[in-house]
């Protein structure tokens, strides 16, 4: 069986020695009500988010915001990321182990929650979440991206915390009088963090992808056929834990958990490539560029730069305050430079990181101590 580190009150001594048993949005519409967390000086920001499993950030005209879940806590959280500040403008309680959320529009979100097996629905008004409706889709799930989005009608896909099965919530609305149309599909074995592909090998057009932890696979269906049996695009020895594409859609970097490599894949040729990692390897991964990737660990984010061939040439770092299970990359500050929001698991808080991130990272390793 294979070890996987899932559990968010794992803390850093925890995830050493398992690892080592193992091998391995708008201003206008909110107003503040308080818990305000200044920047610190080393162009960091933490936003007190115990537990965070998952989130986004969604920025509009008069400003950004992060919606994420508090894990242990049953809760969903709203904050407001003004510049380099955050306000905690609500929080909400919801079913047991809240897993991740997705923003639909610039009022409305989607939580995704283990213990009701559903997708709890919420409006923005003014500071407030107001809970609107919940969608049942069969099982626990980890996971739900936004697949399509038109004219406030909306396809989704919600993935699971374990098992096989994946669900498409079709051209749904929020005004539907009909219940959802959920359909249920067999992927994989624990297909995590969905992704959209420009192109992959194997398939014509774009394609919505999942790295699958247990099968050590990372599997792609068409857009143009999103009830489709997957494609197989690689093979992994090694839990591979998250996939995202590089910006112009040429490589899919794919992080794994153990066996000190992470992966990527050419998405024209199917060539695999496994890249070195200076750590027993990664849980998340964001690229920056066609050759320049940021994978997560445990209180540390390593960046690198590799050539054609997928040899690292050089490795940065940026320390975060704890396990970043899920990176975003965006510009949050509006000065034209992109950031990572890293998403920590394990741990008190969410990091965002002000770019530029590669000029900003250290050649050396920086490892700071959790955020209490």
């Amino acid at each position: 069986m294979t070890l996987k580190i899932r559990f968010s009150t794992f803390f850093a001594p925890m995830l050493v020695v398992m690892a080592a048993i193992s091998g391995c949005q708008s201003q206008s519409l909110l107003e503040g009500t308080g818990g305000v967390a200044p920047v610190p000086a080393s162009s960091q920001m933490a936003v007190p988010v115990p537990f965070a499993w998952g989130g986004e950030v969604r920025c509009g005209a008069a400003g950004c915001l992060l919606a994420a879940v508090e894990h242990e806590n049953n809760m969903l959280a709203l904050h407001r990321i003004d510049g380099r500040k955050s306000t905690l403008l609500d929080r909400v309680q919801v079913g047991y182990h809240p897993d991740s959320a997705a923003w639909l529009a610039d009022d409305l979100l989607v939580a995704a929650v283990e213990g009701t097996a559903s997708l709890d629905v919420f409006r923005v008004r003014g500071s407030k979440l107001d809970r609107l409706q919940q969608i049942k889709v069969g099982f626990s799930p980890r996971d739900v991206m936004v697949v399509k989005a038109d004219g406030g009608r909306y396809t989704l896909l919600v993935s699971p915390y374990n098992g096989k099965e994946v669900a498409w919530v079709l051209d749904w609305a929020v005004d539907d009088q009909q219940a959802p149309n959920v359909k249920k599909v067999s992927w994989c074995e624990v297909a995590w963090h969905p992704t959209r592909l420009k192109k992959v090998v194997g398939i014509n057009g774009s394609a919505i992808a999942a790295a699958c932890l247990d099968d050590k696979q990372l599997v792609a269906v068409p857009e143009s056929n999103l009830l489709s049996a997957p494609v197989v695009v690689a093979r992994f020895s090694a839990v591979s834990r998250n996939a995202r594409p590089s910006p112009q859609g040429n490589w899919v970097y794919v992080s794994l958990e153990t066996g000190g490599r992470n992966a990527r894949v050419n998405a024209e040729t199917g060539e695999l490539q496994m890249i070195a990692s200076p750590l027993t390897g990664s849980v998340s991964v964001a690229p920056l560029d066609e050759h320049v990737v940021i994978w997560g660990e445990d209180r540390e984010l390593y960046l690198q730069r590799l050539d054609e061939k997928g040899m690292v040439v050089e490795t940065r770092w940026h320390a975060v305050s704890g396990f970043a299970t899920s990176l975003q990359l965006l510009d949050i500050d509006g000065d034209g430079e992109r950031d990572v929001v890293a998403f920590n698991s394990g741990g008190e808080v969410i990091d965002v990181v002000y770019g530029p991130l590669w000029d900003r990272a250290s050649q050396n390793r920086l490892l700071k101590q959790r955020a209490q």
